[in-house]
């Protein structure tokens, strides 16, 4: 079973990919939906970054992401501090996740055609040497502006957050997708990347 890292700019439309893999056949994890349960219900990190950051960072006991972002990226070793706690955490998650999915723990309708992580951070945290394949999804600069306003963001945080150019993840990846069209045409592209898989 292929394990495949999935990526892309902000507004490209990763989670639109990540359901439609997921209809089509293969077992899928968010990275950020597994962040945001470490932040929900892991006390040890929770601690770490109201200890670092003061208990603004999560009033009532729970934490605020966009409180801890807001002082991750106020400095490169405070993110780099953020990053060293979070993403061995993450990793961990992912490896157990990959594990039951090969064990068939998540098998629905029998075996999944490939076990996809949606990791935004896919190259710039030098994990694609983790996955068989990687799957950059890239879209039009008019429609990515677009989607990341009707969500409150701003592409200026993707430079913030230190994110290559989707023209540099396309680069790297092993294959490419555009989502600049309907969701079933991104729908017919990741079927036939899919296939290649398997082939």
């Amino acid at each position: 079973m292929p394990f495949v890292g999935l990526t892309g700019g902000m507004g490209a439309g990763k989670s639109t990919a990540l359901a439609a893999l997921e209809r089509l056949g293969a077992a899928v994890l968010s990275s950020d939906a597994v962040v945001h349960e470490l932040y929900a219900h892991d006390a040890q990190l929770r601690d770490a970054v109201v200890e670092r950051w003061g208990a603004q960072v999560a009033p009532d006991g729970v934490v605020d992401r966009s409180a801890v972002a807001e002082r991750a990226f106020a400095s490169a070793e405070e993110r780099a501090w953020l990053e060293g706690l979070l993403w061995p955490l993450v990793g961990a998650r992912v490896a157990a996740w990959l594990t039951d999915v090969r064990a068939g723990g998540s098998a629905r309708n029998g075996r999944p055609r490939a076990a996809v992580v949606e990791v935004p951070l896919l190259f710039e945290a030098g994990l694609e040497g983790l996955y068989d394949a990687t799957v950059a999804v890239v879209s039009d600069e008019t429609l990515r502006h677009e989607r990341a306003s009707a969500r409150g963001h701003a592409l200026a945080d993707e430079r913030s957050a230190r994110q290559l150019s989707q023209q540099e993840k396309a680069r790297r990846a092993t294959f490419v997708v555009r989502n600049d069209g309907s969701e079933q045409e991104l729908e017919q592209e990741l079927s036939a990347v899919l296939d290649k898989l398997e082939g």
